[in-house]
Parts: structure tokens; sequence; C-alpha cells
């Protein structure tokens, strides 16, 4: 299975651990550009911009890349799409951009499911300059969130990824009510939980597998707390 991620720093998070999770089975690679946003992506498409990163399941590789280049390197199987996080609770903002790039990669790439990433709010205490949009406040930006990308993925008919509510689920587990965050700066997820989560979520989305029988865990983690992590990610996308 290979899956083309464009993206942003978020797509980073929730890549990370996605080879590794699926034992092989998923090949993933992710373009980024940190705060990219859907009308940059646009604008790069236009422009063939060779200015994105690009991860192989997780990896970097020494090259930049354009989001042309990478669409025609591979028979791809899904490609995601998402808005940049201080955005994607404003609808104004996805279109006519999200339009545009749909019709691109399905001219591009037309045996390919385009799914939309739903990303997560920010943490309560995020001095991210984007959360003022939400009046600082998690849920509030959560629910403008699912609202947006609901509106727009209904009209596109796209399957959404639901890594904002698995997000918001683990945030009300006790281990992360005290020290241990599920984010490791106000917005970007841990380096260990919250990227694990990221990537069991899409594991279970793409597969179809339940994330309960995932044997992969990051090093130095607790495997109590990552089979609350497993099953929050198998009670959002497993059989579904």
């Amino acid at each position: 299975m290979n899956i083309l991620c464009i993206g942003n720093s978020f797509s980073q998070d929730a890549t990370r651990y996605l080879h590794q999770i699926s034992d092989g089975e998923i090949y993933v690679r992710n373009l980024y550009i940190g705060g990219c946003s859907l009308e940059t992506h646009w604008n790069n498409i236009v422009g063939a911009n060779r200015l994105y990163g690009s991860q192989d399941n997780g990896s970097d590789s020494e090259r930049d890349t354009s989001i042309n280049e990478a669409l025609s390197e591979m028979d791809w199987d899904y490609i995601t799409v998402q808005q940049v996080s201080h955005d994607s609770g404003i609808p104004d903002t996805y279109e006519p951009f999200l339009t545009n790039i749909l019709n691109f990669i399905r001219e591009k790439c037309p045996k390919a499911e385009i799914v939309f990433h739903r990303t997560w709010a920010y943490d309560d205490k995020s001095d991210h300059f984007g959360f003022v949009r939400y009046n600082r406040d998690r849920k509030t930006m959560f629910e403008a969130i699912v609202d947006a990308t609901n509106h727009f993925t209904g009209k596109h008919g796209l399957r959404t990824i639901p890594n904002g509510e698995a997000i918001e689920m683990a945030r009300a587990l006790p281990e992360f009510q005290g020290e241990l965050n599920i984010n490791r700066d106000g917005f970007h997820l841990s380096l260990d939980y919250g990227r694990y989560l990221a990537g069991l979520v899409m594991y279970g989305f793409f597969t179809g597998k339940d994330a309960t029988k995932v044997t992969y865990e990051p090093k130095d983690t607790s495997s109590e707390i990552n089979a609350k992590l497993k099953r929050i990610a198998s009670e959002l996308t497993f059989s579904k």
C-alpha cells in the first residue's frame, strides 16, 4: 500500500511511525513545508515549485521535491490533503484552493483515493499565534475544525482521517492530565505518545485492521499507556 501525504509539520507528526506500526505493509511518503496552507500548496502546484521536504517512512530524504513530481513518481493508492492548523477551522481559507488541488490530483492520479486529514486543536495553554482566532479555547477550535472539515469533505465526497478526535480523546486520559502531555509545544504532537496515536489512527483508517493488535511500540514508552492509545484508534477506525 502506497500513501502520499501532502502536508506540513502536522503530517510529519502523523506519519512518523506509520510504516513501523504497519509492519512494513504501508509505504508512506510525506511532503511537507512547515506551516503550509492549502493556498500555498496550490500556488506551489501552479509554479511546480520544488520546495517540499520529502520523508519516506518517517525518515528525511536528502532532496527537495514538488507535488507535481511526487504525484508521477509512484502508483499511489491514497493521497492525503490537509489545511494548515491555524486555518483548519476557518471555512473561508479552504476555497478555491481545495477544489483546485483535488482536480489536479485526480487528473494526475485518477486511480488514487484522496482523503482528508483532520488535524487536532491546540493545547489549552498553547501560545501559538493562531490560537487567538478561536478565543484561545481548545474546545472552540476543535468544534470549528470539525464543522469546517465536515462541510468540505461532504462537498467533495472525501473520507476523513479522524486524528482530531483521537487527540481529544487522549487528552481525557488521566495519564495526560498532569506533567505528561500529548503535545510537545502546545500544538505539535509529543514525539512519543502523540505521534504514535496519530500513526495508529492512520493505520486503522487505511487498512481497516484493529489497532489493538499492533505490536510495534516506540522506544521508552509505556505499554499500559500504549494499550489505551490503541483502543482509541481502534474505536475510531476499526471496521469503519
